[in-house]
């Protein structure tokens, strides 16, 4: 049985095989156009020629924010015995009454299992108890699979930065992040 519990400590070596990255067969191509009189983001889903890997890269200064920072209400952790399967790492955001949340990540073994979803209730109704107003997070417009599971679960598009990442995201073979958004209120 998978037990959901608060994290009481941040640990790379539990965390990384979780969060390696992920695979996907699609992507949603982003095309943006302005004039005086309008902006225009536009996203249209596509099938790639062949599924690609992306992996998540987790320098020091990503590592050391993150020890810093669990436990605290809004990082939980999906178990399988003693074994950490889900991760969710969030952290209040007192200027916007929101919670960001960093990392959320299954192990493949255990998607599709409805654990996702429990992990992100469980950091849903603390940030509601505690008076927050949304859930706030980045995915990258090529993470199909994580924007699909974030739909499923409440979640919304609500921001495109295409210079999140470099000043060329937009080049073919970058990626663009995406801000979805669960509001609570």
């Amino acid at each position: 049985m998978i037990d959901i519990r608060p994290l009481d400590q941040f640990d790379i070596d539990t965390f990384r095989p979780i969060a390696a990255g992920y695979t996907t067969a699609e992507i949603y191509r982003v095309a943006w156009s302005e004039s005086d009189g309008q902006t225009v983001f536009s996203l249209t889903l596509e099938s790639l020629a062949r599924p690609e890997r992306f992996n998540f890269p987790y320098t020091a200064d990503d590592i050391a924010r993150y020890t810093a920072f669990v436990p605290n209400d809004y990082c939980w952790g999906a178990y399988d015995g003693d074994t950490l399967v889900a991760v969710a790492l969030g952290e209040a955001q007192e200027w916007n009454r929101t919670v960001a949340v960093w990392e959320f990540h299954v192990a493949p073994a255990y998607q599709r299992q409805g654990i996702g979803r429990r992990l992100m209730a469980e950091v849903a109704v603390r940030a509601k108890a505690a008076g927050r107003r949304a859930l706030v997070l980045e995915t990258q417009n090529s993470n199909v699979p994580a924007i699909r599971f974030y739909r499923r679960v409440g979640y919304r598009l609500e921001g495109v930065d295409i210079s999140y990442y470099t000043n060329e995201d937009m080049q073919p073979g970058r990626t663009v992040a995406l801000f979805m958004k669960l509001r609570l209120e």
